[in-house]
C-alpha cells in the first residue's frame, strides 16, 4: 500500500492504482471545474476527453494516465 494526499486528505491504495481510481476511492470524482462552474469528472479512462485533469505536485496532469505515488500531492483545479 501507497500513502497520498487527495485534496488535503490521506487516502492508502494499492500500488499501480491510478490517479483516477483514487480519487473514486476517496470519494472526490469531481477532479475539476469548467469554466462554467460545473463539476468534471473522469470520463472515458484513457485520455481523450481530459475531464479529468488535476494538479499533482503543481503539475496538470491527466488522472487517468496517472499512476499514484507515494506522498504525491493531488489536488482538484478549477
Amino acid at each position: 500500500m501507497i500513502e497520498l494526499m487527495i485534496n488535503a486528505q490521506l487516502i492508502r491504495v494499492i500500488e499501480g492504482t491510478t490517479v483516477a481510481a483514487a480519487l473514486t476511492l476517496a470519494q472526490q470524482c469531481n477532479s475539476r471545474l469548467s469554466v462554467t462552474g460545473q463539476v468534471r469528472e473522469p470520463f472515458c479512462g484513457m485520455g481523450v476527453c481530459q475531464e479529468c485533469r488535476v494538479s499533482i505536485d503543481g503539475k496538470r496532469v491527466l488522472s487517468c494516465q496517472t499512476l499514484c505515488r507515494q506522498g504525491m500531492k493531488v489536488e482538484s483545479i478549477a
